[in-house]
């Protein structure tokens, strides 16, 4: 039995909580008294309440963020129902900031902030029975050179199936409306050789796939040098993953990004929008020069395999102006280019555009934006359903070579618009589509709505989905003279990476 439980929902099985790990790191002596349990977001609320409620505990802490916000809210419901005398604390992103638009009411208390060191003192006060009035509790931003960092909390069942979160830095210099990392300015860097020892622990242990979390990896260049001598002084196969900034890759990062081997390095790239007006309406910085000249180098010198990232309804963006942006970056890069919803965080000053442009946005986590002056809500649904369609058909690098047979003359937007527009009328649904029928689709609108040649397309769908070994040809397919629906292509280790490579 365990005095502290920590918890939380993750998006997925394979990710872990290293938010729950710093808590659980420095909760000092209260350590032996705790322990940390995860479910993921579709885990059955009555259940993850029953083995929490197992442990007998006197105090639950549990992280509450935008994926999983009405899990943590029913959790919390369920649980002062059924042990209404158990203290439940509440914290993360989605607690921090007001408005709280999922309700965390019947919780006893609620950490805003970095929770690391606050949350070790409230519970050490509750179990000696000193109790707070306030509810709310402010927690000020940490000081990483005086906390213990979380890497050893990993467990060996992490280690084999799991992602490793890491961070060598908290905090963003920048002031995008809407991010939340914006409202902590400061960027706190962790001692470079302190964080380096941690992860060798890691590396040791057994751990090869790595996210970094760091909002701006390659912000300060002697520490983004360091870890990757780290990496690349490794010659089993890893995989390790980074933000990065668009507009700051000097000499010497870039002789190091050349040297990472195919499918182990990931680089997020937020471009946002490459319209300077709309960017400046947003307080993001753009150079467009920078940015182009540095895509092309990590596009056609690197092969690190990119994510670049265009959002929809920025205020003041019109849907024209957004095609102009997939257009544009379209003929920058060949990487994947992710395409999000615009979101109103609580705590962003995202509000202020709010009238202006008559933003209108959800109360449900992920509060995407509705519609706005420019952009009608049933347009709003449409690129909802264009940015899911682009994920499955571009993004997947399912598709590589016949793809680019739905649109012409660089005018990939309003290509795509057609094809997603078409696609849901035949399936009425943007999820549960296999692969074998999105190909058939994608097949189906090639020959008959744009009239391409059909044995062209078969040959290159063909070429396409055997580019992953253990792949079969789906029936409709299958060309007697190329037929044979085999195991072939390439080895695997990070498929969606491979897949991007050329065949």
């Amino acid at each position: 039995m365990n005095d502290i439980i920590l918890c939380t929902f993750n998006a997925r099985y394979t990710h872990t909580s290293i938010g729950l790990r710093y808590l659980y790191a420095n909760l000092k002596e209260l350590k032996q008294q705790a322990k940390i349990i995860e479910f993921v977001i579709n885990s059955s609320i009555e259940d993850a309440v029953e083995k929490v409620l197992h442990e007998q505990p006197k105090i639950i802490g549990i992280g509450a963020y935008i994926w999983n916000a009405q899990e943590v809210s029913a959790f919390i419901d369920l649980t002062k129902k059924v042990a209404p005398d158990t203290l439940i604390i509440v914290g993360g992103p989605e607690a921090s900031y007001l408005p709280h638009r999922v309700d965390f009411s019947k919780a006893d208390y609620i950490v805003q902030g970095e929770g690391d060191v606050v949350f070790y003192t409230l519970c050490r006060d509750l179990l000696e029975n000193r109790f707070p009035v306030e509810k709310m509790i402010q927690a000020p931003m940490v000081d990483m050179s005086q906390i213990e960092l979380p890497y050893k909390y990993y467990s060996d069942i992490d280690v084999r199936h799991r992602y490793a979160y890491v961070e060598a830095s908290r905090g963003c210099p920048y002031n995008c409306e809407f991010c939340l990392s914006s409202l902590d300015k400061k960027v706190r860097h962790i001692d470079s050789q302190r964080f380096l020892d941690e992860i060798e622990i890691l590396w040791n242990r057994g751990v090869r796939n790595f996210k970094f979390i760091d909002r701006t990896f390659n912000l300060r260049i002697e520490t983004a040098n360091k870890l990757m001598d780290f990496f690349l002084s490794k010659e089993e196969t890893y995989f390790v993953h980074f933000e990065v900034i668009p507009d700051h890759f000097p000499k010497s990062l870039r002789e190091r990004i050349v040297k990472f081997p195919p499918a182990s390095l990931q680089l997020e790239v937020g471009i946002q929008t490459l319209n300077p007006e709309i960017s400046k309406n947003i307080n993001r910085k753009l150079n467009i020069e920078k940015i182009r000249e540095n895509l092309r180098f990590l596009d056609q010198e690197t092969t690190a395999h990119l994510h670049v990232d265009l959002i929809v309804g920025l205020p003041g963006e019109s849907l024209d102006g957004f095609g102009e942006n997939l257009d544009r970056l379209y003929q920058m890069t060949t990487c994947e280019i992710q395409i999000g919803i615009l979101k109103k965080l609580s705590g962003t000053t995202l509000n202020r555009h709010d009238e202006e442009y008559g933003m209108v946005y959800s109360d449900i986590p992920p509060y995407d934006i509705l519609k706005n002056d420019l952009i009608s809500y049933h347009e709003m649904q449409e690129m909802k359903r264009f940015a899911r369609f682009w994920d499955l058909v571009y993004n997947s690098g399912n598709f590589k070579h016949s793809v680019v047979y739905l649109w012409e003359d660089g005018r990939v937007y309003a290509g795509f618009k057609k094809f997603s527009h078409w696609i849901y009328q035949q399936t009425e649904s943007t999820w549960q589509i296999s692969l074998d029928r999105l190909a058939q689709l994608l097949y189906r609108y090639l020959t008959e709505i744009l009239e391409k040649d059909s044995l062209m397309i078969k040959q290159l769908l063909i070429k396409d989905l055997t580019v992953i070994r253990g792949r079969k040809i789906p029936k409709f397919l299958r060309i007697e003279e190329e037929g044979k629906s085999k195991e072939i292509g390439k080895p695997t280790f990070n498929k969606r990476q491979l897949k991007h490579l050329d065949a």
